[in-house]
């Protein structure tokens, strides 16, 4: 087998299988970015339509009663997730994160299907808003388990000096999922009357994700195991529950430090689920008009995460990108929503457009610097443990919390909400170590011992700890 130098610490490490410039990386990338992207359009089409199905699925004497209905339903899926993060992930660093991967686009097309062709309350009673609950939870458990292990699948399978970019282009694709959700909302609320549109046309988005989910599934079908956990699963074989227990003693730093890196999805959430029905609730906004606006700003996302992203392989990672997303989140946030109270479609371009390149420069790094914190035996446990607990507490809350404050006559409330979060997360991102590096070397953490023992195991060459052994 061919092999290739790599270097770790300016020092020959080990050599890495010729596997790793296969062809095959154009599938792998396809494989992660595809499923990545149906995984978060279908968890984004429910926030973006929840105001259209509440009353259909949760009926009340009250439209906005209806909506909060809708929003704890949604809040559900998020409160499932830490524990397939803490249960599942795992598992992927034990037994591959191909699997994984393919188990949960399964269960969040399912879900998908599940609430587009669920009859309404008053068709089937009851049923209806379980088979809602129901859904949310199955789409809980595969957001859980998809995430992490996204980041680990596509980092692991970059060219060493490429890893931020790779790492990037699992928020490009939640961004192009968040895209071309909000712009489905749109078509769905521009071209049926309300009536239709209340009725069936909410469905429509729903189904196609379903649909989407298919597409993801084969591709991921056809894809690789990353060649860095192979070689560390020859040397790591603890079970799950051994990685969970080495993961919380050996590295709390780290996880608090991924959680710190996670914590502005607050504002993720609340600009890509609640932002256009925020503008509708408190400046009486037409929502098909919102949602037009919305797309136009994360345009910029899917254009600026990628671009942060490779700049981040040349320029470093921490000491740019978390840190001046943070700081711009921090002092846009505030007069950007006080700026929606004036009335022009233009106005909310510029709200939607703001906060987006604010989001969009910490979505470029932070799955990369997060893959980088953990050695491959506990990656996808470690981002999974840290990011879906802070996703659970604070992303999936946003958009009832922010509704819960307009609802109680103060929406500028959402702005300071959002603020102290982030906040919070700055103080941390200064101790954060720079991963980034335009050297090669051999493994996405700056030192996994297992994964070169592994790469050697695989070669057949003696390893560093065997030329110690021999050298006594």
């Amino acid at each position: 087998m061919k092999t290739s130098k790599e270097v770790v610490g300016g020092l020959v490490a080990s050599e890495l299988p010729e596997a790793i410039e296969s062809p095959r990386r154009t599938v792998n990338l396809v494989a992660g970015t595809i499923g990545h992207f149906v995984e978060w359009y279908d968890w984004y089409i429910y926030g973006l339509l929840a105001a259209v199905f509440s009353s259909q699925i949760f009926p009340s004497d009250s439209p906005f009663a209806s909506l909060i209905a809708a929003l704890l339903a949604y809040a559900v899926g998020f409160v499932v997730r830490p524990l397939s993060g803490i249960i599942i992930s795992p598992l992927a660093d034990r037994f591959g994160r191909r699997l994984i991967l393919t188990l949960s686009i399964s269960g969040m097309a399912l879900g998908s299907l599940i609430i587009g062709l669920t009859p309404s309350f008053a068709t089937i009673g009851y049923a209806a808003p379980v088979l809602f609950l129901a859904a949310r939870i199955i789409q809980g458990i595969s957001a859980g388990s998809e995430g992490q292990s996204a980041i680990a699948f596509m980092v692991e399978h970059a060219p060493a000096n490429r890893r931020g970019l790779f790492g990037s282009f699992t928020n490009m694709a939640s961004g192009l999922a968040t895209l071309a959700a909000t712009g489905a909302a749109a078509m769905v609320t521009s071209s049926f009357t309300p009536e239709d549109l209340a009725a069936w046309g909410w469905r429509i988005p729903f189904v196609m994700g379903g649909i989407l989910g298919i597409v993801g599934l084969i591709m991921r079908a056809r894809s690789e195991e990353t060649p860095e956990f192979e070689a560390g699963a020859l040397v790591d074989q603890k079970s799950a529950a051994g990685r969970l227990m080495d993961l919380l003693r050996e590295h709390p730093k780290a996880l608090l430090q991924a959680a710190a890196l996670s914590a502005p999805a607050v504002a993720y959430y609340t600009w890509a689920t609640f932002l256009p029905t925020y503008a509708k609730l408190t400046t009486g906004r037409d929502l098909s008009s919102t949602l037009a606006g919305s797309v136009i700003g994360l345009a910029l996302l899917v254009i600026i995460v990628p671009t942060c992203g490779a700049l981040s392989d040349r320029l470093g990672r921490r000491k740019i990108f978390p840190i001046i997303g943070a700081i711009g989140m921090i002092v846009l946030f505030y007069p950007m929503l006080l700026l929606l109270n004036q009335p022009g479609f233009g106005v909310y371009v510029l709200v939607s457009a703001s906060g987006w390149v604010v989001l969009g420069i910490w979505q470029s790094v932070y799955p990369t610097i997060q893959a980088e914190l953990f050695p491959a035996s506990v990656r996808v446990s470690g981002i999974g443990f840290a990011h879906q607990i802070v996703i659970a507490v604070f992303g999936g809350t946003a958009p009832l919390i922010a509704a819960a404050f307009v609802g109680a006559g103060q929406p500028m409330l959402v702005a300071v909400y959002m603020i102290a979060i982030v906040a919070l997360s700055l103080i941390v991102y200064f101790t954060l170590p720079e991963t980034g590096s335009r050297a090669a070397r051999a493994t996405v953490a700056p030192a996994d011992p297992e994964v070169l023992e592994g790469e050697h195991l695989l070669l057949g060459t003696p390893s560093a700890t065997d030329e110690a052994t021999r050298s006594r």
